[in-house]
């Protein structure tokens, strides 16, 4: 297909004719790794529950859960529209919460009953936090983090200057040492 966009270099795979062509294969490689073994996915009763623990501080609307849980997450888990929706739906209909319209929103609260809910899990670790997770930073956060360094670096040395190149390997290099000096920490 001479003339398509493939065919340009707009979509297409991509070849090596840049040195960091084959960083961009590596990059997609790892990221296609990390998300099968970490998984962006989580249960139907995680959401419920974290619905649950969130409206048991106050009232929130769906767009405020969905950035609460991606915030106390560290954002290893931003459940989607599609997930926190209809479990609000579900928790109405089962009568554990009530919606208010209001400015075009609807704001969700618990019930009694809803809180007698949220108090009975009230004991247990909240959804967004991973088991062994330390300090709230959720389990996926350093290796995520890990993985946008690496595309930033990727895109300087696809389309930077070899100014910008120099400075981003010494920002990197401090970076390393770093991170190593926090392992050596007691």
């Amino acid at each position: 297909m001479s003339g398509s966009f493939a065919g340009a270099g707009f979509g297409g795979s991509r070849g090596f004719g840049h040195p960091a062509d084959g960083i961009w294969q590596a990059l997609d490689g790892a990221r296609a790794a990390f998300e099968q073994r970490v998984g962006t996915r989580v249960g139907r009763g995680d959401v419920r529950a974290a619905v649950l623990a969130l409206l048991a501080e106050e009232p929130k609307h769906g767009y405020q859960i969905i950035r609460e849980v991606e915030e106390r997450s560290g954002g290893a888990w931003k459940p989607s529209a599609g997930s926190v929706y209809p479990t609000l739906q579900q928790l109405t209909d089962e009568g554990l919460i009530s919606a208010e319209e209001s400015g075009g929103r609807k704001t969700y609260s618990l019930t009694e009953a809803g809180r007698a809910e949220a108090e009975a899990s009230a004991g247990k670790s909240a959804p967004w936090e991973a088991p062994g997770s330390r300090e709230g930073v959720g389990f996926a956060a350093l290796p995520k983090a890990g993985v946008d360094l690496a595309q930033a670096a990727a895109q300087v040395g696809r389309t930077g200057t070899p100014q910008q190149q120099e400075e981003a390997v010494k920002v990197l290099d401090d970076a390393r040492r770093k991170l190593y000096a926090i392992l050596a920490q007691d």
